[in-house]
């Protein structure tokens, strides 16, 4: 039986995240955890315990952070195991904003990787204690040596301090937990001042509305109590007051430090958002909590619905899931080739894709996406600006000054034998290198200033490809710079498809034409009549395919006779084919669409 938190002393509470590079063993680390504390049975234990949705499964990643309380040698541990992609970089700063310590994970075989880095800086600005840990020593390519001598390096942290484990084995694991007792301190908080908690995660439950994860951080907060939503101005009353075991567990209060989940009967979506803070509605606060900073979208792309009586359920899926992943913008637009749907931003291109899925799966909706975009300032000639994340939205050339365009700052951690194919990748992205060092003999860091649209599509691909698995990337905004850019508009038998028009740099625009238009060559059906397809820039077209026409047999009817017969048959067919075209819509089907829309071509 779980003793409730009114017997815990404040100082035996510990709250600590696991960060590291993706594919370092944060959730295996987390089921030992989970196994030497005894939370759960171990004949209900599997592999990924934390991991709740069949997607995190099925991909071997963690796409949302989730949290646990355990208890081990008289001391209340809760645990938040967070995602290493840095496309979810976001759900790791909010789960670090609830924690006074962070155990940095790091590969003993791989030694730092770029998220490695970019998660430890990120630990460091909330001044949280790092506790470091080498993990899989089990594995016969581990070098822990060198890896300590790389953290000392690079980091700073002394090499007798970092841990060594293995979570596949629960080697060392022990000692780990010790090591967060000592050195990790105990959360700060008034007992008895107004209550404020702040909500760090949400999710809508279709029977008893958003459950939200809550760190309190000053007062206590008391089951079955009124309380208020500070942003939202709203009062509600508390349903429930529980704590993760990984079970939800009832219990009648929080106090300082804690954290749980409170359920208070909220229907509104927009009533709970992260970063929201909670008070008591009888002695309410002075001041909100901080809460976070709005993480700003990179990667924009328009999600439809198939069929389109399903635009109120999507419009509500992208509602609830938005209290699910905050770092989500969407707005309505329209398309004359798809209809109805919503211009949607999301922080990377493995985020705009489980996004996606998630929601083809968690709400039943078949969609469509299109092509990804990115945000451009447009300059125009009467000196205003306007920034353009779909391609439709470009000023005509007559009215443009200069387009601008979004520059990442890249991080790549390679091992020295592909140098050559990294710097020739890069290179060839219209990247400008702005750093390179090595960390050891055979690790380089490459720094590179590169366009953002250069990245979203399949860059990390083909850096995984050129260095067999073995280089990692971090990324991080680095403002606009003036560059060559052109829209590409296509046309299906003279008209303009909204959804297939995109923005790329004038040296990459007449292979990008060609390669959409022979792809929909293919794709689209034969009519019957010749279908022409053109990538255009303005006014000058700059690919051409054509569709054949299907041809109908006219000459099946004669039998013989003589050849002018069938030539003036002939010829009609082909005086009526010219009105047809003249006349003739051209159905694009929707799996055409879906195919030449797909990600990963």
């Amino acid at each position: 039986m779980a003793r409730t938190p009114s017997s815990t002393p404040i100082s035996t509470i510990r709250n600590f995240s696991i960060i590291s590079h993706v594919d370092h063993g944060k959730s295996t680390l987390s089921d030992r955890i989970l196994e030497i504390t005894g939370a759960v049975d171990p004949r209900l234990m599997r592999a990924q315990y934390l991991d709740s949705m069949d997607i995190e499964r099925e991909r071997g990643i963690t796409i949302k952070a989730q949290n646990v309380r355990v208890h081990y040698e008289g001391y209340v541990l809760q645990l938040i195991d967070t995602p290493g992609h840095v496309d979810f970089g976001y759900e790791v700063s909010r789960s670090l904003a609830a924690c006074e310590g962070a155990i940095l994970l790091v590969d003993a075989s791989q030694g730092i990787q770029a998220q490695t880095l970019a998660n430890c800086y990120q630990a460091l600005e909330h001044d949280l204690t790092i506790v470091a840990a080498l993990n899989k020593i089990d594995l016969p390519a581990a070098d822990p040596d060198r890896c300590k001598e790389e953290l000392d390096r690079v980091l700073g942290i002394p090499s007798d301090e970092v841990l060594s484990i293995s979570a596949k084995t629960g080697e060392g694991v022990t000692e780990l937990l010790r090591a967060v007792i000592d050195r990790v301190p105990a959360p700060r908080g008034d007992p008895d001042a107004p209550l404020r908690a702040l909500i760090f995660d949400s999710t809508y439950d279709q029977y008893r509305g958003v459950i939200s994860s809550i760190r309190v951080v000053d007062g206590t907060l008391r089951a079955h109590e009124k309380i208020r939503m500070m942003q939202a101005a709203s009062n509600h009353e508390l349903e429930e007051l529980g704590v993760r075991t990984p079970d939800m567990v009832p219990v009648p209060q929080l106090g300082p430090g804690e954290v749980g989940f409170v359920v208070a009967g909220i229907k509104d979506v927009a009533g709970a958002r992260s970063g929201e803070t909670i008070t008591e509605a009888a002695r309410p606060a002075a001041a909100p909590l901080e809460g976070y900073r709005d993480p700003k979208p990179m990667v924009f792309c328009g999600i439809y619905p198939i069929d389109g009586d399903d635009l109120d359920d999507l419009r509500d899926a992208l509602d609830k899931l938005k209290l699910n992943d905050a770092s989500i913008t969407y707005e309505p637009e329209s398309s004359r080739a798809l209809g109805f749907g919503f211009r949607c931003g999301f922080l990377g291109l493995l985020h705009m894709e489980i996004v996606r899925e998630r929601l083809e799966r968690e709400f039943n909706l078949d969609l469509i996406a299109t092509a990804p975009s990115v945000v451009y300032r447009a300059h125009l000639s009467d000196g205003t600006e306007m920034d353009v994340d779909n391609p439709t939205d470009l000023p005509d050339a007559s009215r443009l000054d200069h387009i601008d365009e979004p520059l990442l700052s890249i991080t790549i951690l390679t091992p020295a034998e592909y140098l050559g194919p990294v710097m020739d990748l890069c290179q060839s992205r219209r990247a400008e290198m702005s750093k390179m060092e090595y960390l050891s003999a055979d690790r380089v860091e490459l720094r590179y200033v590169i366009p953002l649209a250069e990245v979203i599509i399949d860059f990390f691909d083909a850096l995984k490809s050129r260095t067999k698995g073995y280089a990692s990337l971090d990324y991080e905004p680095h403002g606009y710079v003036t560059a060559q850019l052109v829209r590409v508009d296509l046309l299906i038998n003279h008209e303009p498809v909204d959804a297939f028009s995109t923005i790329v740099h004038r040296a990459s625009a007449e292979y990008y034409g060609r390669r959409m238009a022979e792809r929909l060559r293919e794709l689209i059906p034969r009519q019957l009549f010749d279908v022409p397809i053109q990538a255009a820039i303005g006014g000058r077209v700059i690919a051409r395919e054509t569709v054949k026409a299907r041809r109908k047999d006219v000459l099946a009817k004669c039998y013989g006779g003589d050849i002018t017969r069938k030539r003036k048959l002939l010829e009609k067919q082909k005086e009526g084919k010219k009105r047809m075209k003249n006349i003739g819509r051209v159905e694009i089907p929707q799996e055409a669409f879906v195919a030449a829309l797909k990600l990963e071509e």
